[in-house]
């Protein structure tokens, strides 16, 4: 789902912004819901809008927990690869998995505490967009990015770039793996597989 928007030109040098909301100058926020500030009103599996290598960055923070492993975030991140130029920087954050089961555990005696965590991995859970469907650890997020065309990967504790999740700390405990990484222009991402389910 897209709306109609202004037409983008190859090389223009485009920062997006996926999922966000904080106006930064120089960056196009693309966001699913029509918020104040969202420049392009897109789920990030439908770039279209925006012609192959068009952008040189892309910044994705709490976005790919929202999609469906089979089909949704393979096609994001085949989607993100298409719209980067070769060698743009790709900047993805996403709860960690690993760090949030282990919370998870060490709360089991303060069902408040544990509520709030199981609401980090499943989703708030207030709205229809609010729901996780897929989890990563340093590993398989870094096996799914390779696997679709990125490369030089680089985890970091906070990006300095824009105030959301990618830097949440719950208990004294920051619970989003941040990675920075480029495409690789020599490996292009595999194709979706037809028999992959729809989600």
């Amino acid at each position: 789902m897209s709306d109609p928007q202004p037409p983008f030109q190859k090389g223009q040098r485009l920062k997006l912004h996926l999922g966000g909301w904080e106006v930064k100058p120089g960056w196009l926020i693309v966001n699913v819901e029509d918020r104040p500030g969202v420049d392009v009103r897109s789920s990030v599996t439908d770039l279209s809008m925006f012609p192959d290598e068009s952008a040189v960055e892309i910044y994705a923070s709490h976005v790919y927990e929202h999609l469906g492993y089979h089909r949704e975030l393979r096609t994001a991140l085949r989607e993100a690869w298409r719209v980067l130029m070769p060698g743009g920087v790709f900047r993805v954050a996403v709860p960690d998995l690993e760090v949030l089961c282990q919370l998870y555990l060490q709360t089991r005696d303060d069902l408040n505490a544990q509520f709030e965590v199981q609401r980090m991995i499943m989703g708030g859970q207030t709205e229809p967009h609010d729901f996780h469907k897929t989890g990563f650890s340093l590993n398989t997020l870094v096996g799914i990015l390779t696997s679709h065309g990125f490369t030089g990967f680089r985890r970091v504790d906070d990006f300095g770039l824009f105030k959301d999740t990618s830097t949440l700390v719950w208990g004294g405990v920051p619970i989003s793996l941040n990675v920075q990484c480029m495409k690789d222009a020599k490996r292009p991402p595999p194709p979706i597989p037809d028999n992959a389910p729809a989600t």
